[in-house]
Parts: structure tokens; sequence; C-alpha cells
């Protein structure tokens, strides 16, 4: 949910196998076009045009998933708990999202005014379980470094060229949880 330019997807489509099926999922057309492109190789993948809050799918899943989707919803509970529909009894839904103001280039906070909740991360386990769902586990990463690897993931994720300034990307917080049997 909330494919956007499909790496994820693809990913998914590889430990699916040929037998599995991943619906992409994107509230922008273009996005779901993007993701369609990237994925063309796998013919399990189906492109959906969705927003998360409206989210219905033709059959139950196994698996929801969604990443830096929830930072830019207007009510993330709500996404949560069509998510939590959308998986059969017992299924999975899995969610990453960042404490955005906990990352620093140089020292300093980053922020991201065009997101509505740019921490959602910080309260990500509470809300996943006030959308219903059991959950099984939480964690969160937070690389540092300077320059190579850590520099070109946050400049390819928000157009912040940190240079030689040391990095702490925001933590991203990673819970996984269970639909109720």
């Amino acid at each position: 949910v909330g494919a956007g330019g499909g790496a994820v997807t693809v990913a998914l489509a590889e430990v699916v196998g040929r037998d599995g099926r991943v619906e992409a999922v994107d509230v922008d057309p273009a996005r779901r076009d993007e993701v369609a492109d990237h994925a063309a190789a796998h013919a399990q993948v189906i492109a959906i045009t969705q927003a998360g809050e409206d989210l219905l799918l033709p059959e139950a899943v196994d698996l929801a998933f969604c990443r830096f989707l929830l930072m830019h919803v207007p009510d993330p509970v709500a996404v949560l708990r069509r998510m939590h529909l959308a998986v059969r009894p017992g299924g999975w839904v899995v969610a990453q999202e960042p404490i955005t103001s906990a990352g620093r280039v140089g020292g300093v906070a980053l922020s991201m005014p065009d997101a509505r909740n740019a921490d959602v991360g910080a309260v990500l386990p509470a809300l996943v379980a006030e959308a219903g769902l059991d959950v099984v586990d939480a964690w969160a990463e937070s690389p540092a470094g300077v320059g190579g690897a850590v520099a070109s993931y946050l400049e390819a994720m928000t157009g912040v060229d940190p240079g030689s300034d040391p990095v702490v990307l925001p933590p991203l917080v990673t819970v996984v949880a269970r639909r109720p049997a």
C-alpha cells in the first residue's frame, strides 16, 4: 500500500514467485504506472489505483505492507484498519515509518514540512494496536555515517545532499502485526 516507485513491489514479487500475487496499490495513477513499468518482468504484479483509506482488494491477502505512507495520510489509523481488513485472519500487516526529527545532518534535525505526520514512527506500535491488530514485534533502525551509502540514501529519499556532513538517518520503526484469527 503506497507502492511508490515499485522497489518493494518487485522484491515481494520475487519472494512470492510465479505462483504468488502482489497487488501494488497507490493513490497516484502516475505512481501506479511507474510501479507497473518497474515490475513489468513480473506477471504476478497487479498495479491498482486506490487510496489507503479506501483499500478494498478483490480477496484477502497474506500480507499487507506499507513504508513511508502513514506519514503522508490524514488518518494513519484509518489506513491501518483497512490493511487489517485486507488480510486473511491470521495474516500479517507490516508498517515501516520514520521518526524524522530524530535524524541529523551536520548535527541539525531533519524536517519534512510536507509530511502530515513526520514523526509517526514514534507512535506506530500504538497506532497498529488501535487498528485492532496484534503487535508481534517492533524495532527501530538508524544508520549513520559520513558520505557513502548513508549520504546517497538520504539524497535519494529526500533530495538533500549532505556533502561531507555527518548523517544520522531518521530511525525507521518497523512494526510486525497479525490480524487476530
